[in-house]
């Protein structure tokens, strides 16, 4: 697979479903973060244009109706983005996105109601766990300071998938506080083990609830977000 284009650039393409409401913030991250144009896919498509990574943008697609991403899962271009993860091909899913790769098997666990059954927007440590891949090596030893937004997102897996999860090193950020300690205080949705975030078993596909994009300048409170999203960009090339 070619990995950038005749322009130099990686071709990341963004899948807009109804409802999605960040897609904008990631297309003026990587564009101003990276000078890179992201490519627009509408969710009614049944094939990606030439792509070197996907991401699955925050929103509220379909409304959230019946489970958030749950719906988007059966859209058409979801079987594209399969068929592109079958091959190697990098993706993130930040907070709807993850969601929505959850409920299409890209990757296991789901997410629940938050703990307090109310809807929380505020920033959040991340502290990276034990793993070994790319983005485990590229952002372990720091602390990121990066806001979420959900109502249902509480990641939960049984007991045997979390010690699978947990074996295989998959567990890329867990929920701690400032001076990067994790415990069950330190988790603002109840998530299982304090989970944030998870990588595939082949490390190519992030599914996290946090929002790095939103997290991509310090006059926003943070450009934490940029590491990871730089992360990313380092599968895809």
């Amino acid at each position: 697979m070619t990995r950038v284009s005749k322009l130099g650039q990686p071709r990341i393409g963004l899948i807009q479903f109804p409802g999605s409401n960040c897609d904008a913030d990631c297309v003026d991250a990587f564009k101003r973060l990276f000078d890179i144009d992201i490519q627009l896919v509408w969710h009614e498509a049944h094939e990606l244009p030439a792509l070197d990574g996907v991401i699955l943008p925050g929103g509220f697609s379909y409304g959230d109706y019946l489970r958030g991403g749950a719906l988007a899962s059966c859209s058409p271009i979801m079987g594209a983005v399969k068929t592109f993860a079958g091959k190697g091909g990098p993706i993130i899913g930040i907070c709807n996105g993850f969601q929505v790769l959850t409920e299409s098997q890209l990757l296991p666990g789901t997410l629940l109601k938050n703990a307090s059954q109310t809807f929380i927007c505020q920033y959040a440590y991340l502290k990276v766990a034990a793993g070994n891949s790319g983005y485990h090596q590229r952002l372990q030893g720091n602390l990121y300071k990066v806001p979420i937004a959900h109502g249902e997102g509480r990641f939960f897996v049984p007991a045997d998938q979390l010690k699978a999860l947990q074996d295989k090193g998959q567990i890329l950020f867990q929920y701690a506080d400032a001076e990067g300690n994790v415990n069950d205080s330190t988790s603002p949705n109840g998530a299982v083990a304090n989970i944030a975030g998870i990588v595939s078993e082949n490390g190519r596909i992030l599914g996290m609830m946090p929002h790095p994009e939103r997290a991509s300048d310090a006059l926003l409170g943070s450009n934490d977000g940029q590491p990871i999203l730089e992360a990313f960009l380092a599968t895809v090339l």
